[in-house]
């Protein structure tokens, strides 16, 4: 259970391109968000569909998966851990942002493209 301290699994749709730079230490990170659905019954017995958007970065070979394999509306599989930072603007409003850092991508598709899966892990070193 150790391992389970910090632990997110999402699969969902990308909700566009991964935004793709470089650090000027050179090192390439992907950011990109994704949607999760979740449906259930109202009371009323009416079908409801909640939309979750999650932020997400990717540092290094997992950036240049994300560069070259990963586009608006894929649907993708991650693994990684939340991460929690905060910055002041220049107007001086302190903001506080929540993003997964992924380790692991698997790429979903339709039952075509299920063949074709791949499973991107890369340790983080």
């Amino acid at each position: 259970m150790y391992a389970l301290k910090n632990k997110v699994q999402l699969i969902g749709n990308l909700g566009n391109n991964p935004e793709i730079r470089t650090t000027e230490a050179g090192k390439k990170m992907a950011r990109f968000s994704i949607a999760t659905n979740e449906s259930y019954r109202s009371s009323k017995g009416e079908k409801v569909v909640e939309t979750q958007w999650h932020n997400l970065i990717a540092w290094g070979k997992l950036a240049d998966i994300a560069e070259q394999y990963l586009s608006k509306g894929s649907e993708v599989a991650i693994e990684g851990k939340l991460i929690n930072r905060n910055y002041t603007d220049k107007n001086g409003t302190k903001h506080y942002l929540t993003q997964v850092q992924v380790n692991e991508v698997l790429m979903l598709g339709d039952k075509k493209q299920k063949s074709n899966n791949q499973l991107y892990n890369v340790a983080l070193n």
